[in-house]
């Protein structure tokens, strides 16, 4: 077993230090240049899928996935699966799964849940998408990076789970810096309301997992609020194709226009409680 990580943003960053802990050989690449490239880190993209016999794929956007499986499809081979843990479209993930498929390799639709903290602890929930046998085989590799592994259906099924779940959060993380703006503003301590918070019905994990941010206004990303932001227009895109009114939706995407309009792209996606703020 060799595994290839292609993409090394926050989350790619941490499952490759997860399996190089492990023992696993291991080939790295990113898209742009690292200043401190890691021992692992393989410049040509060509080189590091070759010999790979499973290929995570976790880049930005569906262009650059698109890119990237255009370059690598030459020197795809049986033996290999293609993980395409990066957020896209189901259209897009299924656009991938088809240039892939003379190649003789597999693929799977595996985009995941979980931030920084959850890859780094190996808590990572993937949402598969693809033939039963395909996650048999990446089954090995997937268990050492995650603590769930749901079988959504076909190729694109899990895709578009992911866009639903990244919907939930954002919008359950603007009431939650919404409420606790109303709180602030009325003179309830942070300390007063975050307890009452985890006492009341409407407390959720994103409470537990942002309460240490939006109390200390640190809003290094764990996930970016530019992802977020790409990630609700393509709900709103598989909505679209659907005929499925999400008038929500609608309203928090302009709350991260505003964001992103004030050069907050990289922040963590809790920096939108600052639009908040008086004044």
């Amino acid at each position: 077993m060799k595994v290839a990580i292609v993409g090394l943003g926050i989350i790619g960053e941490a499952w490759a230090d997860n399996l190089v802990a492990d023992g696993i050989p291991l080939a790295t690449w990113n898209r742009s240049p690292k200043p401190n490239p890691r021992p692992d880190f393989v410049p040509d993209l060509i080189e590091a899928v070759r010999d790979a016999t499973h290929i995570f794929i976790v880049v930005a956007d569906a262009p650059a996935v698109a890119d990237i499986i255009g370059k690598i499809v030459p020197v795809l081979h049986a033996g290999q699966t293609i993980l395409q843990s990066s957020t896209i479209t189901p259209d897009a993930v299924r656009a991938a799964a088809a240039a892939v498929a003379p190649t003789g390799a597999l693929f799977l639709d595996a985009p995941f849940t979980g931030s920084k903290p959850a890859a780094q602890q190996r808590q990572t929930v993937y949402y598969l998408g693809g033939e039963a046998a395909a996650i048999e085989g990446a089954r090995p590799v997937l268990e050492r990076l995650s603590k769930t592994l749901f079988h959504i259906g076909p190729i694109g099924a899990g895709s578009a789970l992911k866009l639903a779940m990244n919907l939930n959060i954002a919008q359950v993380a603007q009431a939650l810096s919404e409420s606790l703006t109303l709180a602030r503003a009325s003179g309830i301590s942070d300390e007063i309301y975050f307890q009452a918070l985890k006492a009341n019905v409407s407390n959720s994990g994103i409470t537990a997992l942002k309460e240490t941010k939006l109390r200390t206004n640190d809003f290094s990303p764990q996930f970016s609020l530019k992802h977020m932001f790409k990630d609700l227009r393509q709900a709103r895109e598989l909505a679209g194709q659907k005929g499925t009114k999400l008038p929500q939706l609608e309203t928090v995407l302009q709350v991260y226009a505003e964001g992103a309009a004030k050069g907050w792209g990289d922040q963590d996606f809790t920096t939108l409680i600052q639009l908040l703020a008086k004044g």
